[in-house]
This record gives structure tokens, C-alpha cells and sequence, in this order.
């Protein structure tokens, strides 16, 4: 199967998921992170003093940008929480000045699609439409068998991890240990361009109250939905801080782009700091969130600068695979969904779906 094969399958299985959870609930979800947990508000400000290899792109010159954040889980239909899969940290940054990628021509938006682990479960696109196939099966699936499965899963992976591992494939399907997302790093997983370089980047907590949430396991007996009820009472009174971080290739053997299941070694070229994320203290989700804000922000790493243009196969596949999704909730809402040009226009956004 050549890539163009491989595309159109992608895109075929991803709206079957949504046309299945559309079908069985009535509402337009995203094809993946379906369920939100925290749609947040802030500011991102890049660093004054880069040197000329990380003064690149976006980073050329420092400034502030508004910034909205969305904190997810991966499947593309509502689970409760105690079936424990990967997490996602989608960045929008707003007011970004330059030549613009094909599709996003117009948008002054950057984002970058993040999710915790630094490396994509699998190595290229047929690998990637493979377990996005078995994701898709288990979409009609009863939650009680996911949940026995789940917690099957975790048990396998906490024996792992006690022994130095870990698998990807066990967190995607159900393993992943149920922490405080707000704990987590979260990386770009495949790379992108940086200006004249290539690199992936990281988001990394950086305030002391969102490191002591490293690992910090939760109980979701009797709360199904315990991660955003989490961010929630975080938010309520607590801002968080991160670094956005970048990783240079600098050795395309050992720092493949077309395969984004090997981590790149961070002894060979470290995440270095190329601005600060920072959000108040606010309400992280509400009913006003689910059908206004939520409902009416798309993340694509294919919204931004050409200085960022993704890359490898698995980032290739994702911009036919985004923008189906996006435009199935669009036309299911009854409006487009812009992209914020500004501040302001982020208040416009809670109008959507009320």
C-alpha cells in the first residue's frame, strides 16, 4: 500500500469512528481526543536570548502570543476514566506573523499537537492506520469489558515498568497508569521543521505545584470523569507554568525522521528551552466548554509557519486525516470553526453550539 493508499484508509477508518459515536450519542466528536478535560487560556513568550540555531521560525524574535490550551485522552469516543489510555496537550498560539503552510494561508495560529511520551506508538503510516484499524473495532465495544481489559493492561504494564520498561502499545490499548495529567511531559513524538534545522519538540512542567504531580496516582471509583473533576480543583486555584523545549537533529542515523517510534537521543542533542507557557488560575471546563470553546477548536500541526512544516509520514498522514475530522464536526455543528485571530476572538468561541 503506497502513501496516497494509505491516506484515503486512514481517513476512512477515522470518520468511521466518528460516524459510530455520532450514531450511538448524537454529538460530533473528534475522530481522536475526543474527550476533553481542560480547555485553558494563557500566554506564551519566547526567549530573548536564543542562540542563532533555536532563533529559528516562530522563535526568530522574542514576543507574546495568546495561547489556548486542550488537555485530552486519545480514543475518539467518551470513556470513563478508569479505562486508562495516553494523554494529548494540544498548543494554539495566536497573533504568529509569516509564510504560512498550504491549507493554513490566512491564519495568524501556530499549533503544536503534543502527547505524553516522547515517541509515537508506531514506526511509520501503515503501522499507524494498523492500530488506528483496532482502535476503530473496539469503538462499539461495552465500557464494562473495557474497563476488565484495562485494568488487565495496567497490571501488565506497572510489571514493566518495575523491571525498566514500558509499551506503548499496552498504554494506546488500555495500560496506561491513571495519574494526573498535569504531571506529564508531552512531546511532538514526530519531528518538524525548525527554520534551517529539523527537530521535535517537548512541553515540560516548570512550576513546582505541576512537578509534584509527577506520577501522582488518582482513584476513579465512583468518578468517571476524575481527570477533569483533577483540573478542575487544580485550576480553581493554581496557574501552571511549562517550557516548550526543542531537540535538534543532528544526526539523521541515529535521529530518523520517517521513524517516529525512536526516540532521539536526548546524550546526542538535549531538549533546550525556547519559551515559557504560563495560564491563570480559571475554570478549566464547564457545560459552557463542552458545546462552545471545546466544540469549536480544531489542532492541526498543519495550522502554522512553513518555517514548522511537519514531517515524516505519520505527520504527512495526519493532514488529510485532521482536516476530515474538523470538517465532519463543522458541517454537525452547522458552522465553520475558525481559527482565533486574536484575544478577543477567543471569547467569540463559547458562542459555538449554545
Amino acid at each position: 500500500m503506497d502513501e496516497a493508499a494509505t491516506a484515503d484508509a486512514l481517513v476512512a477508518t477515522m470518520r468511521e469512528i466518528s460516524e459510530t459515536t455520532y450514531a450511538n450519542g448524537g454529538q460530533p466528536l473528534r475522530s481522536v481526543h475526543a474527550k476533553g478535560h481542560a480547555v485553558l487560556r494563557g500566554e506564551f513568550e519566547v526567549r530573548a536570548d536564543l542562540p542563532p540555531a533555536l532563533a529559528q521560525g516562530l522563535f526568530a524574535k522574542p514576543g507574546r502570543h495568546p495561547a489556548l490550551m486542550r488537555i485530552s485522552t486519545i480514543p475518539g469516543d467518551m470513556l470513563e476514566d478508569s479505562i486508562t489510555v495516553p494523554r494529548g496537550f494540544a498548543l494554539k498560539l495566536i497573533g504568529v506573523e509569516g509564510e504560512r503552510l498550504p491549507g493554513s494561508e490566512g491564519d495568524t495560529t501556530q499549533d503544536f499537537v503534543l502527547a505524553a511520551g516522547p515517541t509515537f506508538a508506531a514506526p511509520d503510516g501503515k503501522s499507524f492506520l494498523a492500530s488506528l484499524r483496532l482502535l476503530a473495532a473496539t469503538t462499539d465495544r461495552p465500557q464494562v469489558f473495557k474497563k476488565a481489559v484495562s485494568a488487565t493492561l495496567r497490571t501488565v504494564e506497572a510489571t514493566l515498568e518495575a523491571v525498566g520498561g514500558e509499551s506503548g502499545t499496552l498504554k494506546r490499548m488500555g495500560g496506561q497508569p491513571l495519574t494526573n495529567p498535569l504531571g506529564d511531559a508531552y512531546f511532538s513524538q514526530a519531528p518538524i521543521l525548525y527554520g534551517d534545522y529539523i527537530a521535535k519538540v517537548g512541553l515540560f512542567p516548570a512550576a513546582a505545584k505541576l512537578t509534584a504531580l509527577k506520577d501522582a496516582v488518582l482513584d476513579a471509583s465512583g468518578h468517571p470523569d476524575i481527570l477533569r473533576e483533577e483540573l478542575v480543583r487544580f485550576f480553581a486555584d493554581h496557574g501552571g507554568r511549562w517550557e516548550l523545549r526543542v531537540q535538534l537533529c543532528t544526526d539523521l542515523k541515529s535521529m530518523p525522521v520517517e521513524d517516529a517510534s525512536i526516540a532521539w537521543p536526548e546524550e546526542r542533542s538535549p531538549y533546550l528551552t525556547v519559551g515559557h507557557l504560563t495560564a491563570p488560575p480559571q475554570q478549566s471546563w464547564s457545560a459552557e466548554h463542552e458545546t462552545g470553546i471545546d466544540a469549536g477548536l480544531s489542532f492541526s500541526p498543519w495550522h502554522g509557519l512553513a518555517a514548522h512544516r511537519p514531517l515524516g509520514s505519520i505527520m504527512r498522514l495526519r493532514k488529510p486525516a485532521y482536516r476530515m475530522s474538523a470538517r465532519f464536526r463543522s458541517e454537525r455543528l452547522g458552522c465553520p470553526l475558525a481559527e482565533p485571530r486574536s484575544a478577543d476572538d477567543i471569547a467569540a468561541l463559547s458562542a459555538v453550539g449554545n
